[in-house]
This record gives C-alpha cells, structure tokens and sequence, in this order.
C-alpha cells in the first residue's frame, strides 16, 4: 500500500514553511524560506505577500521532493499562519495592494488610542473579549483604507478584499475562495466571539465595508481544493500559529497548557466550551473549531519580543553570530549581574497591554560584560513567562502544574531551566518539536479521516525533555521584584 501523508503550510513571522508528516506525526521533510522583512519607519513593520506566496508555489513541491512522494500521496494540506498580519488585494487581478502589515506593527498606536475613548468602544471590546491594541487586525484595515486614496470606495464595491495570512494563502491555492476559520477571525476585533461571525456593530465602529470580509468557517473542515502548489489536494484546515500548536501539543481538555517560543511567545490554556474574560490582562480567544461541533476556546498571553529579541542581539548589536551561540556566551556567566533587558520594543503585551512603552535596560556598570547581557536577553523570556502564568493562574482559578513547550527557543537548555526555575513547575518539550506545523497537520487530517479521532492524536505525543525547577524561593522572588521594578521603567516613553 503506498504511504499517505499531510502536509502543512506554516506561514511564520520571518520564514514559510512546508513540512510532510506521516501517519505517525513524524516530519518526513521539510522546506523553508525566508522572506524579506521591511521596516519603512520606526515601529512599522510590514512583509510582501506576493514574496510568500511566491514562496508556498516553490516549496510545496520541493518538500515533497525531499520525502520522495508524489501529489496523489498527500491527504490534505493545513495552514498555520501569523495571525494579525493583515493583507489586503484586487478582487480581479488577485495582486496585494502595498504590503502586508505585520501584526508587531505599531502605526496605529494614535488611531487606537481614539477609538479605546470613542462611544461603542466598550461594545467591542465585550463582543470580541479583546481590548482595542495595535496587535489586532481590524485598525490596520481602517488605517490602510484611510491612507490609500480611493481604496474605501473599491472596498464598499467588494472590489478590495481583506485577508490575514491564510485567507490570502487559500485564495491563491484555490483560485478565489475568500474564507478564513474562526481562530484568526477572531484575532481582528471584528469578530463576535459568541455567534462567531462579523459583528455588524464592530463593523460600524471601526469603519469597514463587509463586502471586503471573507466567510468565517471552523477551523478544522475541508475549505476547498487546491488548483496551485498542491494541485487536487484538498485544504483541510487553517488556523491561527499559536492555537494550531495547542492542537499540536494536544491540549484539547480545560486545563492543558502550552507556550510557543518564536519571534514572540504565545502561552494558551484551553478553557473548554467556556470563554473565560480574562481580568489579569490576558486575552480571551478561539481555540479551534471543529466542523459540526461547538468552538473550544483558551485564554492567552501574548508576549511581543523573545525570539526576536536574541535576532537583536545578533543582527544589531553583532555580539553573536549566530543565534545558539547567546547560549554559550550566557553561560560564561553564573548570573546576569544585576543587569535586566525588558524587550518593550513594541510595546508590552500582556498582561500590561502598554502600546507608548519602549525597551531599557537597568542596572548598568562598568561590571557589566557581553556575557551578563547574554543572560539578560534569556532571562527576560522567562521572566515575562512568569508574568503571563501568573496572570492565568489568577483568572483561571487553576495552578499550571507542567508547560508543555515548543519553538526554536526551547533548544536553549539554559533558557528552559531557568523558566522551570521562575515558574517553579516542570517544563516539558515534546518529541515533536515542529508543534504549529502539526497542529495544522492533524487538523487537515482529521478533517479528512487521515486520523480518526482526537484520542488517536493524543497516541502521537512523546516527551522528548523535561526540565525540573532548582531555583531557591527566596532568591526566585527577589529576582522577580527585580524584574518588575526594571519593566515599570518602560512605561509611558512614548507621549503623545
């Protein structure tokens, strides 16, 4: 019998990703590029969407080169993607108009600033149990159709359409099927997260035509059919980067936790059937959606800087070559010497939500070597870890017993001791350490009957490593204490 496979399309921050798994869950290959980053002004940052696309065309077909497998072998195709990046294109001619903006673009700090005090603002926030941030999609689609002359009116005609990143890739795989699934519609504040369709009223406040909206449809389901890069195969799923890696780490009961480290860190805990409005915070969001069945929904943390904060390290202060080498020069040190890095290059996420802060950092001697910086730069994932399971534990009424983790960054052993150090529970990495290509990939699955159930899924799930906490609780604390009094620092540098 010849071997079947799925194949993800994970559509990163920095990079696009095609990856094959097997029956298994196992990665069988795997194809990247890098695609170009663009920063036209200080806290802009914005990707071209025809680039990645381009990049899809090619490596779908390279990566199953690499497996040895052909077309007719593959069951179904899932996308994972950046979620709040926003793009918007040509009805006609399917060509993006200007570039995409990146969801760690900051342009429409002002513009926000006014709608969070403007009548309706409260509605928005409880139909979409998000606060109004530069994070979500929905202000920079009203940003572009105010800076672009004449793109409103085309826009009310259905002549402009909108899309994050896996509407804009479904359309192009499928040749015009407008859609998006229920995790990123629900990151634009557009969303009702309760009927999980387009709020009307949103719609209003915001200023934005429905007819540019694409369908909302559960997450896991067949959208549609392939008519490029993977001719014939069918798209079985498409969800948001951070929820398709709680499908992948199998959090699917309340309770069950993970944290993606990337470009920035995403800890979700599935909270069931229920929303749960984060008071401590945190945002309130879909988790998945499977077709025919009610939606599970997971508080999050979002966390701005942490992978990107050691590309910082590398590219603009030329104090590392490569990235696995912060870890060396960490451990040259036995501390950080008193010195803290609070990453607010954008801004804070959560649990502060502060758009006008920017980085520091504090405790500065003559002391201080490249080293303590180093460990500075870790550190502050970690710490604002903390700060993030500290703020869930309080809203969900639970105590996180283990975090599951996955990302580049957990091949930092330095890194993940430390985080089992500050939040004093074990830190657990899983066999499979591409977990937002899985989720995508059991979605599409599932969605086909590649894999029966989710129990079957669970099956897949192997520990890889586990990391232990060794940290005194006196000296944990101290540290925290330490840590917050340096991100107070960041707070209101930015003033209007």
């Amino acid at each position: 019998m010849t071997e079947r496979y799925v194949v993800a399309i994970d559509q990163g921050t920095t990079s696009t990703r095609c990856i094959v798994f097997d029956r298994r869950g196992q990665l069988v290959s795997l194809a990247q590029q890098e695609h170009k980053q663009y920063y036209p002004r200080p806290g802009w940052v914005e990707h071209d969407a025809a680039e990645i696309w381009r990049n899809v065309e090619r490596l779908g077909p390279e990566a199953l080169r690499r497996a040895g497998a052909t077309i007719d072998q593959v069951a179904a195709v899932g996308i994972a993607n950046q979620r709040e990046t926003t793009v918007l294109w040509d009805r006609v001619t399917g060509n993006p108009i200007g570039h995409a903006v990146v969801w760690q673009d900051t342009r429409t700090d002002t513009m926000v600033g006014a709608l969070d005090d403007a009548p309706g603002a409260d509605g928005v926030r409880h139909r979409s149990a998000l606060p109004l941030a530069t994070y979500f999609s929905g202000p920079r689609v009203r940003w572009m159709l105010d800076h672009h002359p004449g793109l409103r009116e085309r826009a009310e005609r259905g002549e402009v359409l909108f899309g994050t990143m896996e509407t804009w890739l479904i359309w192009k795989l499928t040749g015009g099927l407008h859609v998006t699934d229920v995790t990123n519609a629900s990151r634009t504040l557009l969303l009702d997260v309760h009927t999980l369709d387009w709020s009307p009223e949103s719609l209003e406040f915001f200023g934005i035509p429905r007819a540019m909206l694409p369908e909302v449809r559960p997450s896991i389901g067949v959208f549609g059919t392939a008519t490029a890069a993977f001719p014939g195969v069918r798209i079985g799923a498409a969800l948001g980067d951070q929820q398709a890696a709680l499908f992948g780490q199998t959090c699917f009961a309340p309770g069950e936790a993970k944290c993606t480290y990337g470009t920035g860190s995403f800890l979700l805990l599935n909270t069931g059937a229920e929303l749960v409005r984060s008071t401590h915070g945190l945002l309130s969001t879909v988790a998945y959606q499977i077709k025919g069945e009610p939606a599970a929904y997971a508080l999050e943390g979002s966390i701005a800087i942490t992978g990107s904060l050691v590309q910082w390290f590398r590219d603009q202060l030329e104090l590392i070559a490569s990235a696995p080498e912060i870890e060396t020069l960490a451990r040259t040190v036995t501390d950080n010497g008193g010195c803290y890095i609070v990453p607010a290059f954008s801004g804070l996420y959560a649990p502060y939500w502060r758009s006008e802060a920017r980085g520091v950092i504090v405790g500065l001697t003559s002391y201080i070597t490249k080293g303590h910086l180093a460990r500075a730069v870790l550190e502050a994932s970690a710490w604002q870890t903390r700060e993030v399971v500290d703020a869930m534990n309080a809203d969900s009424g639970l105590a996180l017993s283990t975090l599951r983790v996955d990302g580049g960054m957990t091949a930092d052993n330095l890194l993940m001791q430390f985080i089992a150090d500050v939040l004093d529970v074990p830190v657990v990495r899983p066999l499979a350490a591409e977990t937002v290509s899985l989720g995508a990939a059991y979605g599409a699955g599932l969605a086909v009957g590649y894999w029966p159930d989710l129990e079957g899924l669970r099956r897949n799930w192997h520990r890889a490593a586990q990391w232990l906490p060794k940290m005194e609780t006196q000296k944990r604390e101290t540290e925290y204490g330490n840590w917050q009094r340096a991100v107070s620092r960041t707070f209101d540098w930015i003033q209007a």
